[in-house]
């Protein structure tokens, strides 16, 4: 996770996860010859949010850990999953200090506990074999050293130093589908079954994830021969997508999607792109975020523009496809 000279900025919410987090690289900071910074984001969703603020400082202080403090700009839209927000403030915030400082490492404090947990909730929602792979230890600049780590360790951890962490009200209010799990799910399904179940979820999750790798590496392998860029998006030969199996076809149609400044494509996305492939030239399909697909004689076209304003460029001798 982390070379000698690293840089790790820490997450930090004041929380006991991420505490224990920061308490243990600073006790190894100079056995990994790594140099710390503290980042903590007051998303202002709870009147008493400067007081986590205030802990938080304290802390940095107190072991002598640059501290960087951000506030989120804006506000949840309506109807917006508040969660999805925080989320996407914390990961803008976050690579904003990243550049500044030029850290080359994000240590987040998610715990065997939050991997169970992010397990269940994939599998019980349906988001497929990517999803119940789980949280990786390891991805990009964001690394998870406390992964293995189970939240009843880190309580111990805190009280044998006598840390006494902020509590965010939030995480006990099961209106919230992961708190759910938290509170109430995983214990009566542990009571029923009479044995932990975190840790054969976790051991699950790493399972998974080899399989969830070999078919993304085997989708990058492909990639090159199915998918051309195109000015506006991407072409997709429909007969090379076609002779995949679906679970790599599905990797290659998501990375095009990736590709073109989109999302991650749904598994509706997937279906539709696929079956445009195997059907007729000549149909259409919008799919999510903006997104279109369309069929002609040898491709399945993506685009974020109108398949009507692609096809009147092309006739008015503006580039098409480029390899």
């Amino acid at each position: 996770m982390f070379l000698p000279g690293d840089t790790v900025l820490v997450a930090v919410s004041g929380g006991p996860d991420s505490v224990c987090l920061l308490y243990s690289l600073h006790r190894l900071r100079r056995l990994f010859r790594i140099r710390l910074e503290v980042f903590h984001l007051d998303h202002r969703l709870r009147a008493d949010s400067g007081a986590d603020v205030k802990y938080v400082r304290r802390l940095a202080a107190r072991l002598k850990v640059p501290l960087h403090l951000r506030v989120a700009e804006t506000r949840p839209e309506r109807g917006e999953s508040i969660e999805a927000w925080a989320r996407g403030e914390r990961l803008r915030a976050m690579h904003e200090v990243q550049r500044e400082v030029g850290a080359r490492r994000i240590a987040i404090a998610h715990t065997q506990d939050d991997q169970a947990e992010t397990v269940l909730l994939a599998a019980l929602t349906g988001l497929g074999l990517d999803a119940v792979s789980g949280i990786r230890p390891a991805i990009g600049p964001f690394v998870r050293p406390l992964l293995d780590i189970t939240r009843g360790e880190v309580e111990a951890f805190c009280r044998a130093l006598h840390l006494r962490p902020r509590r965010d009200p939030t995480n006990r209010d099961p209106r919230f589908l992961r708190n759910a799990l938290r509170l109430k799910g995983i214990p009566s399904l542990e009571r029923a079954l009479g044995r932990s179940v975190r840790e054969p979820l976790t051991r699950t999750a790493t399972l998974l994830r080899d399989d969830a790798d070999e078919l993304a590496r085997q989708g990058r392998t492909v990639f090159p021969d199915v998918c051309e860029q195109t000015s506006d998006g991407a072409d997709l030969a429909a007969d090379r997508l076609g002779q995949l199996p679906k679970a790599v076809a599905a990797r290659v149609v998501r990375l095009a999607a990736l590709r073109i400044g989109g999302p991650s494509a749904t598994k509706e996305d997937v279906d539709a792109v696929l079956d445009l492939a195997a059907g007729r030239p000549g149909r259409r399909r919008d799919l999510a975020h903006g997104l279109k697909a369309s069929r002609d004689k040898e491709y399945v076209s993506l685009s974020r523009s109108s398949p009507e304003s692609r096809d009147e460029g092309e006739r008015d001798g503006r580039p098409g496809r480029t390899v």
